[in-house]
């Protein structure tokens, strides 16, 4: 059975090293509904979160047919985090929730919960085993990570007459502050944004692409910093072909990363980060005989935030290696070296600088 378009965005971290297919649980009168999911036993060596950092993810995802050429579809993705003690808090998560229309696998539109318009581009540099945290696509975050309240439109192969032209746009509702919740954070909230993203397929495996978001701030956040919008364009390159992926993202924001800031030798608050810097490289090949090999580069830097310099948030070398069983079990190491000098900028934010090694073994289905 073919996938559709949302159900290959949903698994492709799934799949670093073959195409995993769903299970069908449903299918009659040209309704069909699927099962997927992915269990990942794994610890953190060392590092600031060593630690166990198991988790189940799973998902559905059905289509029916409303007529010819016309398909109604719908996703929900859900994860677990599996280390919490007991009864000790929430540890379940919806990541994605959404439903929409396609037109001849070229034309969808979807409302929900969804990926972020900077994800097109930001995905491709995500394909480490296990430790991708990106620059800057925390969860909830405007239109640059997952969030809430977005309309998508997306067109295939630019209506059908050129192979490999893709464009999106999007739209987010305004999201404010829940009052009375526990833990949320400032960046959680947003005014109403809009986004874009164009990627064309060249030529042997070579890729390019580009993606833009801007959003009203919430007045939450223009109390840390008095500024109306937050914005944030990527872009991107890649190849894949002849078992050899590479990828390379310069991603740029403004107003839009939180951080944390040393006011006084005591007291520390929050703020937005007026423009962000992110670079990230990554390689891979996919030996036939299963093994993965991987490495990668990534850093963030903040403009003039702190002190009047640059300051870097993140800068380390990826080092990862994964190895598959069958198409459904792999088993996996990642190693971070990080390159964070341990400087008063580094002390006061409490940045993490220690290496982290990761292991552990996947299931998906």
């Amino acid at each position: 059975m073919k996938l559709f378009w949302y159900r290959l965005v949903v698994i492709s971290a799934m799949a670093i090293a073959g195409s995993i297919e769903a299970t069908e649980i449903y299918n009659r009168g040209g309704n069909k509904i699927d099962l997927f999911g992915k269990f990942n036993g794994g610890r953190y060596m060392s590092g600031s979160n060593a630690g166990d950092c198991s988790f189940f993810l799973y998902g559905l995802s059905g289509e029916a047919q409303l007529g010819e050429g016309f398909t109604g579809f719908g996703v929900l993705e859900q994860g677990f985090k599996l280390n919490p003690i007991e009864g000790e808090g929430k540890s379940k998560s919806t990541r994605l929730g959404l439903v929409g229309m396609k037109f001849n696998d070229t034309v969808s539109i979807d409302y929900g919960r969804n990926y972020g318009i900077l994800h097109d581009i930001g995905s491709w540099t995500s394909i480490m085993p296990t430790i991708n945290n990106v620059t800057a696509t925390a969860t909830d975050n405007f239109i640059i990570g997952s969030s809430s309240g977005v309309l998508t439109y997306r067109n295939n192969n630019f209506f059908g007459t050129t192979d490999g032209l893709n464009f999106a746009l999007q739209y987010q509702g305004k999201n404010d502050l829940i009052k009375n919740k526990e833990k949320q954070e400032v960046h959680e909230a947003n005014g109403d944004g809009y986004g874009m993203s164009i990627t064309y397929d060249l030529w042997n495996g070579m890729s390019i692409g580009a993606a833009y978001s801007s959003s009203n701030r919430a007045l939450e956040q223009r109390l840390l910093k008095n500024n109306k919008k937050a914005e944030g364009y990527s872009l991107g390159l890649k190849y894949d072909a002849d078992n050899l992926y590479l990828a390379a993202l310069y991603l740029e924001t403004h107003n839009a990363v939180l951080y944390n800031k040393t006011v006084d030798s005591k007291e520390k608050k929050q703020d937005f980060a007026k423009k962000t810097h992110n670079i990230e490289l990554v390689a891979r090949y996919d030996f036939d005989f299963g093994l993965h090999p991987s490495i990668g580069y990534l850093q963030s830097t903040i403009n003039r935030n702190y002190q009047s310099n640059r300051q870097d948030m993140k800068k380390y070398i990826g080092m990862g290696a994964s190895y598959n069983f069958s198409k459904n079990a792999l088993t996996f190491v990642d190693y971070r070296i990080n390159l964070l000098s341990k400087n008063s900028f580094v002390q006061d934010t409490k940045l993490p600088t220690n290496n982290t090694i990761a292991v552990g073994m996947t299931y998906t289905f």
